[in-house]
């Protein structure tokens, strides 16, 4: 039976069309202006919080990702999330990243705070619903310790959980240990930073749902999915803040997980705006170079 797990109400969410215009707008132009010299270069980070904006503003007003524009807004958001990390992983010269149908050449500008773990993250899953190899494979043969930060930003397990991740799809021994101290390190009790409301409704569903995917356990999969939806809404609906946050439109980290579920042919029994159909199921791969 397919579980239909309802989005919340984002009609407090003011002019989507009028955001999703401006959003536009304002991040083509910055990608073009990204080659332009290192200073605009250093934005990238910038820019890539734009396309998220975008893609999540997008899927507000179509929840099953049918339209080419939302499609391309999510292969956008990835082509900077890879960008961020290949333009701070060299201190001279130049790199070649395609963005927005371009392949475009971009001054490195060596290392910075925002190529951090959290934002490997949001890339890594951007790469996966892409369901472009190639960058998953660069994401992960980036060093863990490249991406720690010194202030103390981060809890200790979300490094743990990028070397899982990475561990996994590069096929390296340890996986089951490095899991298991992700685990570890993500319980509420041994966690410090992130907010506890964070760790139980975002951060940690992911984990839990990564864990029924590598066991393949096809009858414990589409609940832990189920579960990481309702957190994910609980989360968003938490206050009329968060309930006017286009941030909660979609759940990237289930979805990417359940984008891996998919192709791995474990049965995906979850309906949800959350998880927008034709990216869960890979309808507009091809359509463009990406």
């Amino acid at each position: 039976m397919i579980r239909t797990i309802s989005r919340h109400d984002l009609s407090a969410v003011p002019d989507v069309m009028r955001l999703i215009e401006g959003l536009g707008t304002h991040l083509t132009q910055g990608i073009d202006q990204l080659d332009e010299s290192i200073g605009f270069a250093r934005l990238i980070d910038s820019y890539l919080d734009t396309a998220l904006l975008l893609l999540r503003a997008r899927c507000a007003v179509d929840p099953q990702a049918a339209a080419l524009e939302t499609w391309e807004s999510a292969v956008n958001a990835m082509q900077l999330g890879s960008a961020l990390f290949a333009v701070t992983g060299a201190d001279e010269g130049a790199v070649e990243c395609r963005i927005n149908r371009k392949v475009r050449t971009l001054p490195a500008i060596g290392p910075m705070p925002t190529a951090a773990a959290g934002s490997w993250l949001t890339a890594f899953w951007l790469a996966v619903i892409c369901r472009n190899q190639r960058r998953m494979t660069q994401l992960c043969e980036i060093p863990v310790e490249r991406m720690r930060s010194p202030d103390g930003q981060y809890d200790e397990y979300i490094y743990h959980w990028v070397d899982t991740l990475q561990t996994y799809w590069l096929r390296r021994p340890g996986l089951v240990e490095k899991l298991t101290a992700t685990f570890q390190t993500s319980d509420p009790t041994v966690a410090r930073v992130a907010p506890r409301d964070l760790l139980d409704g975002l951060l940690y569903p992911p984990i839990n749902l990564f864990y029924h995917f590598v066991r393949r356990d096809e009858e414990g999969f589409s609940p832990a999915l189920v579960e990481a939806l309702e957190l994910h809404k609980t989360y968003w609906t938490l206050n009329e803040e968060r309930e006017a946050d286009i941030d909660g439109s979609i759940a990237l980290g289930p979805l990417a997980i359940a984008c891996l579920a998919y192709d791995g042919g474990i049965p995906i029994g979850v309906e949800s705006e959350y998880l927008p159909k034709h990216l869960l199921q890979r309808s507009w791969l091809g359509e463009f170079p990406t």
